[in-house]
């Protein structure tokens, strides 16, 4: 579930997926397998951006003190006293930490309906993508009640919500970006590559007109949660996009846009995202990341989870979407720290990923909701070039895509906690589990 592991897992993988994008030492071939995590082998360096002249690096943030040649980034000091009482200024109702029930509940005006849950996954949110949009073609997508995201899952969810209007700018957004589009491969005094570029992309995407959009949505009672870890206070925090979007202008965009880049900043990897919070009289800057380094989705706090809850989560139907694959696969580790790091990363988030599933939806079974999961399935082998390729992910778009339009879109969740077996083939054994 939500453990605290997982934070030291994902600065693991900072360390691992940058050794995949700066040198290619690991003697693989210079290919990408299908749903391999970032902290294996990622191919060869003509997909990954160029670095920035030396002169173009982000210059020290004001008040920076040198120190052994490297500036020293400093934030005006608060106390958990502080933090425990902060708001975001002039937007009071804006967001909850994640293991609130009662601020959750009290976010949660609409009437009951379905949620779509959508998961971490970078690149393989191409998957989510294309689902998505064939479900949306087959003409049987539901209008969600509620919509939650985490990092990728969180980006997908903003054009998901306001509508299929968006679909054809959700297809754009996992189809025609590469690495050069996400990060830079220059360390910052705060993360291993830098961002920067993905700043941009969301604002770029992220128009006054999809926020007019969320907002709308939002007033008839909807709710878009997006999950990021304050690493302040060491929590989850959700943010409830659509009130956000409510209180609109410049300050409005702005944060929505805040907090869709935190919520995909990996820890180490990419720099964190300072956000200006105030309490007791004065402002300071919370340092936000990557919401995955608390869990991979996001369906609501740990009461409504536990086997013995009596919290019932006010859903009709639950729709879980993972950007990956979920099952076990034979694979070698190199015998270098970031191989061996990256693989255990791999097993251990899947891992997670398949627990978190299964407690919802015994919970929901218990709870007479209905339970429905996809993920990329073992039938999908298509090789990739490196992070971020755009044939890769377009053919993981399209694999979705179809998925989504097809009448079998849905996997028994049960099927994912028992571990694939090679066949005499040595390849994966169809899947038996219905549909």
């Amino acid at each position: 579930m939500r453990t605290r592991f997982a934070g030291f897992l994902l600065a693991g993988l900072a360390i691992a997926a940058i050794g995949t994008v700066s040198v290619n030492s690991y003697g693989q071939p210079a290919q990408r397998k299908a749903g391999a995590h970032p902290g294996e082998p990622a191919g060869d360096m003509s997909a990954v951006p160029r670095q920035k002249p030396a002169a173009k690096k982000s210059a020290a943030k004001p008040g920076a003190k040198p120190s052994g040649g490297q500036p020293e980034l400093t934030r005006p000091e608060f106390s958990a006293a502080d933090q425990a009482a902060a708001q975001i200024p002039g937007m009071p109702d804006v967001r909850f930490w994640a293991d609130s029930t009662t601020d959750f509940e009290r976010a949660l005006a609409g009437p009951p309906g379905p949620w779509l849950v959508l998961s971490t996954g970078g690149e393989e949110g191409a998957y989510g993508a294309g689902f998505l949009n064939g479900w949306s073609a087959s003409g049987s997508r539901p209008q969600f009640a509620v919509i939650t995201g985490v990092s990728t899952g969180a980006l997908m969810a903003t054009y998901v919500f306001a509508g299929p209007k968006f679909d054809e700018e959700l297809r754009q957004g996992y189809t025609q970006i590469s690495a050069s589009d996400i990060f830079e491969v220059a360390a910052t005094p705060e993360s291993l590559a830098d961002a920067w570029p993905l700043a941009k992309l969301i604002e770029k995407r992220v128009t006054p007109e999809i926020l007019s959009a969320v907002a709308a949505e939002y007033a008839k009672g909807r709710r878009l949660f997006v999950v990021t870890t304050n690493l302040d206070a060491g929590r989850p925090m959700v943010w409830n996009m659509g009130a956000i979007a409510a209180h609109g202008g410049d300050a409005g965009l702005k944060l929505f846009r805040q907090v869709l880049l935190a919520s995909a900043s990996i820890e180490g990897l990419f720099q964190p995202v300072y956000i200006t919070a105030e309490a007791n009289g004065h402002q300071f800057q919370e340092m936000h990341a990557d919401g995955g380094a608390t869990g991979p989705l996001f369906f609501g706090p740990v009461p409504y989870l536990m086997p013995n809850a009596t919290k019932r989560l006010p859903a009709t139907d639950l729709y879980a979407l993972v950007n990956g694959k979920m099952s076990s696969e034979f694979y070698m580790p190199t015998r270098t720290t970031a191989g061996v790091l990256g693989r255990a990363i791999t097993v251990a988030l899947k891992a997670g990923g398949r627990l978190e599933i299964a407690l919802a939806s015994l919970v929901a079974k218990r709870a007479g909701i209905g339970f429905n999961v996809t993920y990329v399935g073992d039938d999908f082998e298509q090789v990739g070039r490196g992070l971020f390729d755009p044939k890769y992910m377009t053919a993981l778009y399209d694999y979705g895509y179809a998925k989504g339009r097809g009448d079998d879109r849905f996997h028994n969740p049960l099927s994912m906690a028992r571990p694939q077996q090679p066949t005499a083939s040595g390849g994966p054994p169809p899947e038996s589990a219905p549909k």
